[in-house]
């Protein structure tokens, strides 16, 4: 007896405990990697093994029969040895908080063990399920170069061809050298259990090799035995053959058919649906039978979408062209259809019945005429595809007792065309907007219309065909005159209703003409081609008919080396790999749900809000707390301590105490000593509500005047003689989205009470340790002391787990006290994106003086952000975007003021820049707008106001060792902007629908905690008697490389290896009172303290040293201990001399800046919206980096995160505040397809910063900002579209530039026909 829908990431999870953790849950959705595994089975029928990856969160453990599953512990370890691949992604600095990597390492490894000497090509596609938010993706694919046949840097030996030395990086050194490398040989791999072999169902003898031996094996009767599995809720039956199978569907008309579970698993997960009868007919040979005809290929329903690429990859290889147009057109939509993942094992007969209105691959079955064999017990049918097929919503013409057989993919005619279309958010793994296919069939020899079929999914309830259109143009020849009356036709017949499912209803009407004028004039191309009288089309419309075909990236680092003569032992300023990624590619490292099950441990599920602003009537918990396994329920009166919480002010309820104020406020939880058990009861707690008006968005929040208090002002200069001053006067106004933190690690807390006195221990994801204490404490009622924290490393955290992690361990810590058991609690993807908030969404109000030069005298503005329904940080961070309000630009005369929104959401909080980046990206709007209004380039105007040395900020603050000019020059230089902006000029000229933007941003960032108190760290060092170190500090490891970078500094003032030098964690009983890890100051402060600690224990060991000068460290160590001297030492550090008051407009608000800049070019489709990043350039100051293969990697992930905030990046709520997007289905982060194609990261050379450890700089937020200039080259594209309609001067683009605000930015006859 076995749960049927058990998924093979549970079970994983179980064994877990046994110390198998490296596969870890992202999102359960199939939708992050990171819990891809390797399925190896042996195909009877081929007698093959096949070797593929897929997703364990999806895949059911019943599925699993014969099936030898390898994990990431299963290839390499650390005690043990390293597989290359795991090796690779550690050394070439391809991991940082981890937390993906197993994921990422499972999917190389699937590739390699299929294909030992892949392209490039191939590995990218093989990432194309998973999902990192930390390194931005290049130096995994880097370091995974090595294995493919162009093969990766060669260690400065001088390949001749893509030598990184060639290609320009002749300044620095590789960040990793290739040659360490161990070898990969495939012979070595580990072989298919013997056990798992079975005989082919024809009795033929079986092939094994000789390393088998198959005493063991199962029989041939096993291997086609039938098999049934039987839960509390379902019934898994897999069938051994057809005839069984139609005699199950018969018997069982309403079961549910599963071959991949990648559409039943979502919505047992989520949607709550209960099947009590599944069948599984994926092994039933004829299910999974491909046979040719002399119409096509026909394809067993079974078959994988994989295997159905494969085959038809096969097909197009070995027949003539005009033969395979439908098969290319199926081929171009699985290039983009889910990750490798799900089309390893997603069934091409899955994708049909499942029915989706915007599924990739059935318009192209639709368009082509494809014919479905359909069977029952009684005998079969031939349906054919079309309008009558698909007979409403996620509903077909498929009678309950029939099952689907095959589809046959018919070979194209000689004068048939084919093509297939997807518009989604991102490119890669993403779910339609639109999908299409169009198939038109000539008369022979001529261009006129024989045939035509016209499919779109996400235009409709189903599938749909615009049969109108298409018989109006039959008979007609193709031409311009056709294009014009089919635009107009499919305006009329393609409609939507404005409140239609997934809005952005104008935009998918307009795909609907973008997408058919793609194919009328790829259709027109190819008519001319083969001679026949056609127009010629324009060659300035060429690019509109190309289809996209992604170029490898390429990358280069350059970082200032260390001086010649430095002693290897001194690590710091050398490109050291993270302490933790070795551990972190083989599973090993442990985060905090892989802490091992304690005796009696129970698990939490939360009980949230439903409405968005209501009071409670009533609660009832009685059908929950007689459910299986649940040990009890928890709610506000439970709390023996203070129910009042929160960061800074009281304002927040660990538990909600008669109202909610938002969907997603906590209102209890259950316990029970299993996770499903539990989040079974959460679901049966009821809850009766009296709605009470509620605010969602700022524009509701301004008209009702709910704001927190104060309103922050930062005023300098005469404002009004600056608009007197000015010869041009402009207004604006921008809307920047929100952003949710989507670190692959959910929220997790483990609180263990110890039995007396109050104590209790956790160990919590969080990046405030000492926060997390206090507030469990207040709650439980005991002093601080009573509690421990204690933080090992985080799987991500980016700001979203500084003060929101306490609202799961605050109610984790009152369940285990009530309880007195240890109790555990790891959010879903779902729980997380719903409870925790994100980053804050703002409007930017503006008005901005300037002189006919482009010089800017005068500025006002206002910021309004959504701080939800408490405060948390929201005012700090309001200031932090006033503090960033001129973003680099020197404005004599300015008036900010910040607003923050009081709204009916879950609590918005601090996320990487908190809060700059909105306050800057709305200085570029209007700086944008100044150059558009004056017809001058940005880049001359940015240039101009940039500040000079010397020169003081809106808050008074004097900006001394300036590097803007350095930065912004050098960046024009490397980038080669002026030769860039020519060639992209010449491409607009000479290309109508596809056009190229660049854009050049600074940043300025200021480092410090705003909040002056907060500007202190602490650190304990242990000397033991070995010689060894243990380092504690009051910083966490979320990925960052903190841990690592202090590790280096103690190593060099110390004078030791760094291998005598350990972190265990970081916890509130070793280092008390710290300050969050934010604000980009960790390694500052940590820094500061951890050489404050080893100057101490050095001067305690200095008499050793001098007595004994030619001994070892360990001598000196042993000296010291026998003459009873203590070696154990606190170090503490304070920045000085900060302190900024907003009624005086003085003092010093930050320690000192980072700056940096950034080029980018893009090229967008202005038929349909998408963009291409095509190159970045960066120059960053970070002072003497401490580890420039860390910061080089901070760099590029935060611009990658901003890169999402700014193009990608939406969070959707309904008018009743329910979050929309709560999981990476719906809410999309970028993707290993959307790192730009050139992308070059230099660290500024020759630039110590005199006020930090080591004349290092603060890394972590300062660069995520500059993604800005890839919205500001696409903002610089648009235009260049606007020219061609007759549109010029300022406009409007929020943030983020979507596709859809794109493509209905670039006005043109197609969008004003859907207006």
């Amino acid at each position: 007896r076995l749960a049927p829908r058990s998924a093979t990431v549970s079970r994983l999870q179980s064994a877990g405990q046994m110390g198998l953790t490296g596969t870890k849950l992202g999102c359960a959705e199939g939708g992050c990697g990171a819990c891809t595994v390797m399925l190896s089975r042996y195909q009877t029928h081929t007698q093959q093994l096949l070797h593929y990856a897929v997703n364990a969160c999806l895949a059911p453990l019943c599925s699993l029969h014969l099936v030898a599953v390898t994990t990431v512990e299963g290839i390499g370890s650390v005690a043990r040895k390293l597989h290359p691949v795991q090796e690779r992604i550690a050394r070439s600095h391809g991991s940082q908080c981890g937390f993906c990597t197993p994921g990422i390492v499972m999917s190389m490894y699937a590739l390699l063990r299929n294909n030992a000497t892949p392209k490039m090509a191939d590995v990218e596609e093989a990432f194309h399920g998973n999902l990192c938010r930390c390194t931005g993706y290049r130096p995994i694919l880097e370091g995974y170069k090595t294995f493919t046949v162009e093969g990766g840097c060669c260690g400065g030996r001088g390949r001749d061809n893509g030598c990184c030395l060639a290609n320009g990086n002749t300044e620095s050194p590789s960040l990793f050298n290739a040659a360490d490398f161990a070898p990969f040989d495939p012979t070595q791999e580990i072989i298919f259990p013997p056990e798992l072999m079975v005989n082919n169902l024809t009795h033929k003898k079986c092939v094994v090799p000789a390393r088998y031996n198959l005493k063991n094996s199962l029989t041939k009767g096993q291997g086609s035995a039938s098999l049934r599995f039987h839960g509390d809720r379902a019934t898994w039956l897999q069938p051994a053959s057809l005839d069984e199978f139609l005699r199950l569907k018969w018997k069982h008309p309403d079961a549910r058919v599963v071959v991949g579970n990648t559409e039943v698993g979502i919505e047992v997960k989520f949607k709550n649906m209960v099947y009590p009868v599944i069948l599984a007919p994926a092994f039933i040979p004829e299910l999974n039978a491909v046979t040719h005809t002399e119409d096509g290929v026909v394809f067993g329903a079974a078959c994988t979408l994989s295997h159905m690429g494969a085959v038809l990859r096969q097909e197009v290889e070995t027949r003539p062209p005009h033969q395979t147009q439908v098969f290319l057109a199926v081929l171009e939509q699985l290039r983009w259809f889910a990750g490798l993942q799900i089309r390893n094992v997603a069934a091409v007969g899955g994708n049909i019945m499942t029915a989706s209105p915007i599924s990739d691959l059935n318009p192209v079955f639709m368009a082509a005429g494809c014919r479905l064999t359909l069977m029952d017990r009684d005998g079969s049918r031939v349906v054919r595809m079309d309008e009558g097929f698909f007979c409403g919503y996620r509903k077909t013409s498929v009678r309950p007792q029939e099952v689907l057989l095959s589809i046959e993919i018919p070979y194209s005619k000689k004068t048939q065309f084919v093509s297939a279309f997807k518009q989604s958010p991102r490119r890669e793994d993403d779910i339609s907007t639109v999908t299409a296919a169009m198939s038109v069939t000539f008369a022979p020899g001529t261009a006129v219309v024989e045939d035509l079929r016209l499919s779109y999914g996400g235009m409709a309830a189903v599938t749909a065909l615009a049969g109108k259109t298409a018989a109006r143009l039959l008979g007609r020849r193709w031409g311009e005159e056709l294009l014009q009356d089919a635009c107009s036709s499919l305006a009329e017949e393609m409609t939507l209703d404005p409140s239609a499912p997934g809005g952005m209803v104008t935009y998918r009407r307009t795909l609907t003409l973008s997408l058919f004028y793609k194919f009328y004039l790829t259709v027109l191309h190819k008519l001319r081609e083969q001679g026949l009288n056609v127009e010629a089309v324009p060659s300035d419309c060429l690019s509109a008919a190309e289809v996209y075909h992604p170029e490898t990236p390429s990358g280069v680092q350059i970082y200032q080396a260390v001086p010649e003569g430095r002693g290897q032992d001194d690590v710091v300023g050398r490109p050291m790999m993270h302490l933790s990624a070795l551990k972190q590619a083989t599973g090993e490292a442990v985060y905090c749900d892989d802490v091992p099950l304690y005796e009696n441990e129970l698990y939490l599920a939360l009980v949230t809000s439903s409405k968005a602003h209501a009071h409670i009537l009533s609660i009832d918990s009685s059908v929950a707390e007689a459910m299986p396994g649940v040990a009890c329920c928890v709610f506000a009166e439970d709390i023996p301590g203070s129910n009042a919480v929160g960061p800074i002010t009281y304002d927040e309820t660990v538990l909600a105490d008669g109202q909610v104020t938002c969907v997603g406020h906590i209102i209890g939880a259950v316990v029970a000593d299993t996770q499903l058990a539990a989040q079974r009861a959460a679901k049966a707690v009821r809850i009766q509500y009296e709605e009470l008006p509620h605010i969602i968005t700022i524009q509701e929040a301004i008209a009702a005047q709910s704001f927190y208090q104060p309103i922050r002002t930062i005023e300098s200069g005469d404002l009004e003689a600056g608009f007197k001053q000015a010869d041009h006067i402009l207004e604006g106004e921008m809307h920047i989205g929100g952003q949710e933190h989507f670190y692959l690690e959910t929220n997790v807390t483990l609180a263990v009470p110890k039995g007396e006195d109050g104590e209790m221990e956790l160990f919590v994801s969080t990046q405030s340790a000492s926060k997390t204490q206090l507030l469990v404490a207040k709650v439980l009622g005991v002093p601080a002391n009573r509690v421990v924290v204690r933080v090992k490393r985080m799987g991500g955290g980016f700001g979203g787990k500084e003060t929101r992690t306490t609202v799961l361990s605050t109610v984790v810590a009152v369940a285990a006290n009530k309880l007195k058991r240890p109790v555990r609690c790891m959010l879903d993807r779902d729980e997380d994106m719903l409870v925790t908030g994100g980053r804050h969404p703002f409007y930017g109000k503006y008005k901005v003086g300037f002189l006919n030069s482009g010089k800017v005298v005068a500025l006002d503005v206002s910021y309004y952000s959504n701080a939800g329904n408490s405060m948390d940080l929201s005012l700090s961070i309001v200031e932090r975007a006033l503090f960033h309000m001129e973003n680099s630009y020197s404005v004599a005369n300015v008036r900010g003021r910040g607003f923050v929104c009081r709204t009916n959401l879950p609590s918005n909080t601090a996320f990487r820049g908190f809060g700059g980046p909105q306050g800057m990206m709305v200085t570029e709007s209007w700086m944008t707008d100044v150059a558009q209004s004056l017809g001058r380039p940005a880049e001359e105007v940015r240039r101009l106001n940039l500040y000079v040395e010397g020169e003081s900020t809106p808050y008074n603050q004097i900006l001394d060792q300036l590097t803007l000019d350095r930065c912004w020059d050098q960046c024009l230089q490397r980038s080669g902007y002026q030769q860039r902006r020519a060639a992209a000029d010449l491409y607009n000229r000479q290309n109508r629908w596809t056009k190229r933007g660049l854009a050049i941003v600074p940043t300025k960032f200021g480092i410090s905690f705003t909040a002056a108190f907060l500007n202190q760290a602490g650190a304990l060092v242990h000397i033991y008697t070995d010689g060894s170190v243990l380092l504690t500090h009051g910083g966490t490891e979320m990925g960052q490389g903190l841990h690592t970078k202090m590790v280096q500094v103690a190593s060099r003032v110390l004078g030791i290896p760094c291998s005598k030098i350990h972190i265990s964690e970081t916890s509130t009983n070793t280092v008390p009172n710290t300050s969050p890890t934010a604000a980009s100051a960790s390694s500052d402060l940590n820094g500061a303290a951890v050489v404050n600690a080893c100057q101490t224990l050095l001067q305690r060991l200095a008499p050793y040293k001098t007595l004994n000068p030619k001994g070892s460290w360990e001598d000196w160590v042993k000296a010291a201990y026998f003459d009873r001297v203590n070696l154990s030492a606190n170090g503490f550090y304070k920045t000085p001399d900060l302190g900024y008051s907003f009624d005086t407009n003085s003092g010093r608000a930050f320690n000192y800046f980072t700056y940096g800049v950034a080029c980018s070019e893009v090229e967008i489709d202005c038929l349909t919206g998408a963009h291409k990043n095509l190159s970045t350039t960066i120059v960053m100051d970070v002072g003497h980096s401490l580890n420039p293969a860390i910061d080089i990697g901070q760099v590029e992930g935060a611009f990658m995160q901003g890169l999402g905030l700014f193009t990608l990046e939406e969070l959707h709520y309904s008018p009743r505040g329910v979050l929309l997007t709560r999981g990476p289905g719906s809410y999309k982060i970028p993707a290993f397809g959307d790192i730009p194609t050139q992308l070059t990261v230099s660290l500024l050379r020759d630039a110590p910063n005199d006020k930090a450890i080591f004349a290092s700089k603060a890394v972590g937020e300062p660069p995520l900002f500059l993604a800005a200039s890839v919205f500001y080259a696409i903002k610089d594209a648009i235009s260049a579209a606007r020219v061609e309609s007759g549109v010029s001067g300022p406009f409007r683009l929020d943030s983020p530039a979507s596709a859809e605000r794109i493509r209905t930015a670039c006005c043109d006859r197609f969008t004003k026909l859907v207006q």
